[in-house]
């Protein structure tokens, strides 16, 4: 399982804008922009996992910041999401209801929405098919990108902010070796294609592992609060990432 951030394009949001109290109306994916990872999410992407949510006819979940160890920050529900010209677009409806305190989180977040103090988003998901491909630039130069062609979506949510610093480290290194390649002018062999599709596979991997340990960290404070005691687990599996990509960069 993977996760990507975008900008949120925030379209409505409330009672004002044509919607019912604690709905919000945002875009969360956008098609066609290469962005920092180097992926391209490319139009079609979610279809066949929009239609299987549909079947299913259970609500995509609307999580805060990707924590789903903390049942407080299953903040809410996707009403309905849909490819549009520019992307994903859902409609969401925040438990925003009434004065439970258990829905303090929520409230909160949704005033966040509607000033604008939070201005991304991010949907986990899992590649179910995608290839990297080989574009031309503008100054007839080359350039890779991995357009994502299928994916699985898991939930979706608003965010503060982006990646965590390793991973922005991790990202700043695999577009360092992109920015390298296309500079020179070289046509990559088969042996440093392979190479790059390694890195990119171990970005992922980082993601991931980072996403599990945080989900870990938020369910071991709950069960501390509920006196529990277990201890944290520790992050094997990011650090074996964080060593792969490294050899592949050398």
């Amino acid at each position: 399982m993977k996760t990507k951030d975008f900008q949120v394009a925030v379209k409505a949001a409330g009672e004002g804008d044509g919607l019912k109290a604690g709905q919000v109306r945002m875009l969360v994916s956008v098609f066609g922009n290469v962005d920092s990872y180097g992926d391209v999410v490319m139009p079609g992407a979610f279809a066949k996992s929009l239609a299987e949510w549909e079947a299913k006819g259970d609500p995509i979940p609307f999580i805060w910041s990707h924590q789903w160890g903390d049942p407080f920050s299953h903040i809410g529900a996707v009403d309905s999401a849909a490819e549009v010209e520019a992307g994903l677009e859902v409609v969401a409806t925040l438990d925003v209801e009434g004065d439970d305190p258990e829905n303090a989180k929520a409230r909160k977040v949704y005033q966040l929405l509607k000033g604008r103090r939070v201005t991304q988003a991010s949907f986990a998901y899992d590649t179910l098919d995608a290839e990297m491909v080989e574009r031309e630039a503008e100054d007839g130069g080359k350039y890779y990108v991995y357009e994502l062609r299928e994916l699985a979506i898991l939930e979706v949510g608003p965010t503060l902010l982006g990646a965590n610093r390793d991973t922005e480290l991790l990202e700043a290194k695999s577009r360092e070796v992109l920015a390298a390649a296309a500079k020179a002018g070289r046509v990559l062999s088969s042996k440093n294609y392979a190479a790059l599709q390694d890195a990119h596979n171990a970005i992922g991997d980082v993601l991931s592992s980072a996403e599990e340990e945080k989900s870990d960290r938020s369910r071991v404070g709950v069960e501390k609060a509920g006196g529990a005691g277990e201890s944290e687990t520790t992050g094997g599996g990011s650090a074996q990432a964080r060593a792969r990509l490294t050899l592949i960069g050398q």
